[in-house]
């Protein structure tokens, strides 16, 4: 793990370079333009390549959500009420997020009427990787800020299993999430699709999956691959790379201060290799002392693995990912950390200091915020209601998480009545059109004039 003092942080970040999905840009355009060209034949070739299988029908019949729902009930009733849980958590936050989009008109000068309106987008899909953990948690995420907004139909897209179908456990999610935000009223249909193949699919229609105005929701490198390509022909949440936290520590809390930040530093290491998880500290004791906490927990996940259950393969993944990027810098002042956690804008943020409100009015790049050692980002990652979807390799600084807002769109009129603000305006509009040398604008604006309305 490298350790800075942050007067090295500056030129260390303009060196460091996030992996990214240009490399997989070749690949990802033949596979697009196959499914353009080819449709469903190109869509189960890939499958096939690349997925546990081809499944002859793509469409995945709603009833198969349904029964999925009721086995997870009979076979994992505490699964299913955690899940419950989450999901009448995120129902909550989500309504009250399209609660501050409003439709409003008003008079912004005499005779000069503004207005907007908060639409939905009419069809999305909410893409859900499959592979060695299916994400159950991104279904809800997904599924309920769509629903929540109103979108007219929504679709579930997720990679095939070797029995031509999407993860039970994720088809029960998404059969969860209907019943609870809208009781089966709106549709929601489902497909076996995944990687670059299923997002083409998506984004470009083909015989047996119709086109959608937006796509979102977290996927691999030829998934992001396959967003950035059809982004402008589609619209997309944003691109997602790998994870990252950055925790602010100041010790406070006493001797499981260091503990508890190894643990969540760990968390975020075992999702990928690549996973990025920092730390600022105030000085190199806290340093050492969390450099034996991260020992010390990956010591016990490798001993006792049957105790600590699936820590076995989170170790080898969270070792790799802190050999290759973990990072630790010391900081002087709280204003150098706050400059520095500003320009790492990361997906999560944790202060895990003794006064954490004094730091946030300075703190304005991350993706979540999670204020005091018990706001453990596990609780946003699954039941807090806040969404886990969030902007990853420095993209907060210009980008929020997945929200209601995604799958809306503001539509704005315009409508005139005589009046001395129209006039002033219309004036306004005749001389900067000249301005610019766009005469037929300044004629249109010219056949309103008082004496011709």
């Amino acid at each position: 793990m490298r350790v800075l003092q942050s007067a090295e942080f500056d030129r260390y970040w303009r060196q460091e370079k996030p992996p990214d999905a240009e490399t997989v840009f070749p690949q990802v355009r033949d596979i697009i333009n196959a499914v353009r060209r080819r449709g469903d034949a190109a869509v189960r070739e890939f499958a096939a390549r690349f997925d546990k299988c081809s499944p002859e029908t793509l469409e995945v019949p709603a009833e198969l959500a349904r029964r999925s729902y009721q086995e997870l009930g009979e076979r994992e009733p505490e699964l299913l009420a955690a899940l419950e849980c989450a999901a009448e958590h995120g129902k909550i936050f989500a309504l009250r997020q399209r609660a501050q989009y409003a439709d409003f008109e008003f008079e912004l000068a005499p005779g000069l009427f503004t207005g907007q309106r908060v639409v939905p987008v009419q069809r999305a899909a909410i893409y859900v990787p499959g592979g060695r953990f299916p994400l159950i948690s991104s279904v809800l995420m997904g599924l309920i800020p769509a629903m929540a907004a109103g979108v007219a139909e929504i679709i579930l897209a997720s990679p095939p299993q070797a029995d031509g179908f999407p993860d039970r456990r994720i088809l029960a999610a998404a059969h969860l999430a209907a019943r609870r935000m809208n009781e089966g009223r709106r549709p929601l249909r489902y497909f076996a699709l995944g990687g670059a193949q299923g997002i083409a699919a998506l984004a470009l229609g083909t015989g047996s999956v119709p086109q959608v105005d937006l796509i979102a929701g977290p996927g691999n490198r030829y998934v992001a691959a396959a967003k950035q390509l059809l982004f402008g022909e589609v619209g997309i949440d944003f691109i997602a790379g790998p994870t990252d936290v950055l925790i602010i520590a100041d010790g406070a809390g006493g001797g499981r201060a260091m503990d508890r930040a190894a643990a969540d530093m760990l968390a975020q290491a075992e999702h990928d290799p690549d996973a990025r998880s920092r730390v600022l500290l105030p000085n190199r004791d806290l340093a050492e002392e969390l450099q034996a906490a991260l020992e010390r927990r990956l010591g016990l996940a490798a001993l006792d693995p049957e105790q600590r259950e699936g820590a076995a393969p989170g170790r080898s993944c969270a070792a790799a990912s802190l050999e290759r990027g973990a990072l630790m810098v010391i900081y002087d002042q709280r204003e150098e950390a706050v400059r520095i956690a500003n320009a790492i804008a990361p997906e999560h943020l944790e202060l895990q200091v003794a006064d954490p409100d004094r730091w946030i009015p300075g703190l304005v790049n991350y993706g979540s915020l999670f204020i005091g050692s018990l706001a453990v980002e596990a609780l946003g990652d699954y039941t807090a209601g806040i969404n886990h979807t969030l902007p990853t390799r420095g993209s907060a600084r210009f980008s929020g998480g997945l929200s209601v807002r995604h799958f809306l769109k503001i539509l704005t009129s315009l409508r005139g009545a005589p009046g001395p603000g129209y006039a002033q305006a219309l004036e306004a509009a005749k001389r900067i059109a000249r301005a610019e040398g766009l005469f037929f604008h300044a004629e249109s604006a010219a056949s309103r004039e008082a004496g011709d309305v």
